[in-house]
């Protein structure tokens, strides 16, 4: 005897009924139906997962390239002046066993000028022996950008899509102009001094490529006529204990400095990214929820179709919830082939669209994700448990509960009414 013949009856007829059993017009059309229904709940599960992977991705992606450019923490003193005490407060800073890097820095809003063309820009100064702790602009080498970048010769490295809308090269000038001007008798001069272009950074994010320059902190000190360092850039072990390890610096360090870290200098960003992911889960689910109860309208013609089937056997002595069994059984089958189909399907999808999404644009001609507008160039993906395993058991209890009224119906038949005119 087969393991097939072994299972319970309800299960091997319910199977028989998911394959069509004879082949009649009427079954055929039950056939199609049963069909249609598996195919759009694959379908609507496919989707889920590919669009899920591709936000988690595109989130990793712009994430991981944003912190590239932003440190994990960043400390300023309250007043806005400098940090008077940079070596107590970078050792004590280093010893905390969370932290990896520390780095000072100056951040302030300036204009660069080359001819008639005017941009504004976020100048950063930085230390270049230890900004390769806390950032991923330039490798620990001589022939880094930021290596180029010494003390009192007023070199800058604007990003690369900066330098580009300016039109300079590695050894043009630019012209830097700084807010706080000079007084004199004809009034407030702004202070502007002749940058050398040492070279050029590129964190492949275009919001800092396009507005970000680097310089030298003394060089910056002496521009914007700082005393030193206006703050202390951090790198932690793990990027998403950042929060936490905030409330203690903060608590540590008093109030002489205020302690920001990266999930507050972009939370709306991140927000808006999870009410999209959110909103889309749903819209996707409503699809998911309209092939599952397709199912209903199938079994209701399987139930019609089987009406002396269903009598017969209750003649034998098969009771109405090993009836109702059968046809939950004939349910959930397209539901579970149809789940595991649009699960090897979304996989398939979401570990290779990174060779999909290429094709498919040089096919058209076409940019899916210009940079300028979606920060990346190339369509991420990053499937994850977390959401699948959701997507899956929510289309599996769809199917289900899909399955019960039929079921139910079937259950109810009267036998002497359905064999009266067989």
């Amino acid at each position: 005897m087969s393991i097939f013949h072994a299972l319970p009856y309800e299960l091997r007829l319910g199977w028989r009924y998911t394959r069509a059993g004879r082949a009649t017009r009427r079954n055929g059309f039950i056939s199609f139906i049963s069909g249609v229904s598996m195919l759009g709940i694959a379908l609507g599960v496919a989707a889920l997962i590919i669009v899920l992977s591709v936000m988690n991705g595109f989130q990793k992606e712009v994430r991981d390239r944003m912190l590239g450019v932003v440190s994990h923490v960043e400390i300023y003193a309250v007043d806005g002046e400098a940090v008077s005490d940079l070596p107590d407060v970078l050792a004590r800073l280093r010893a905390h066993p969370a932290v990896l890097g520390a780095a000072p820095f100056i951040s302030a809003q300036a204009l660069l000028a080359r001819g008639e063309d005017m941009k504004g820009v976020l100048v950063r100064g930085i230390d270049p022996q230890l900004e390769p702790q806390v950032s991923d602009l330039g490798p620990q080498d001589a022939a880094s950008p930021l290596a180029q970048l010494q003390a009192g010769r007023f070199g800058i490295v604007p990003g690369r899509d900066l330098a580009l809308a300016l039109g300079v090269l590695n050894g043009d000038r630019l012209t830097l102009v700084t807010p706080s001007g000079q007084v004199t008798p004809a009034g407030v001069v702004p202070r502007m001094k002749q940058m050398d272009v040492v070279g050029q950074f590129s964190s492949g994010h275009h919001e800092y490529d396009a507005s970000l320059a680097l310089m030298h902190v003394d060089d910056a000190a002496r521009l914007f006529r700082l005393e030193g360092p206006s703050g202390i850039r951090l790198k932690l072990r793990n990027l998403h204990q950042a929060r936490e390890v905030a409330g203690e610096l903060q608590i540590q360090l008093g109030g002489r400095y205020f302690v920001r870290d990266w999930t507050q200098q972009n939370r709306t960003w991140f927000a808006a990214v999870q009410v999209e992911k959110r909103m889309m889960f749903i819209i996707l689910t409503l699809i998911v929820a309209v092939a599952a109860f397709n199912l209903v309208s199938t079994l209701v013609m399987s139930v019609t179709d089987k009406r002396a089937d269903i009598a017969i056997l209750r003649t034998l002595g098969a009771s109405p919830g090993s009836v109702m069994g059968i046809f939950v059984v004939q349910g959930a089958a397209v539901g579970l082939i149809g789940t595991l189909g649009g699960l090897l399907l979304g996989l398939l999808v979401a570990f290779n669209i990174d060779l999909i999404v290429p094709a498919i644009e040089q096919l058209l001609n076409a940019s899916f994700l210009p940079k300028d507008i979606y920060l990346i160039s190339r369509m991420p993906s990053e499937p994850m448990a977390g959401d699948i395993v959701p997507v899956v058991l929510i289309s599996l209890l769809l199917s289900f509960v899909a399955t019960l009224y039929p079921s139910w119906r079937a259950s109810r038949v009267n036998p002497a009414e359905a064999l009266r005119y067989e």
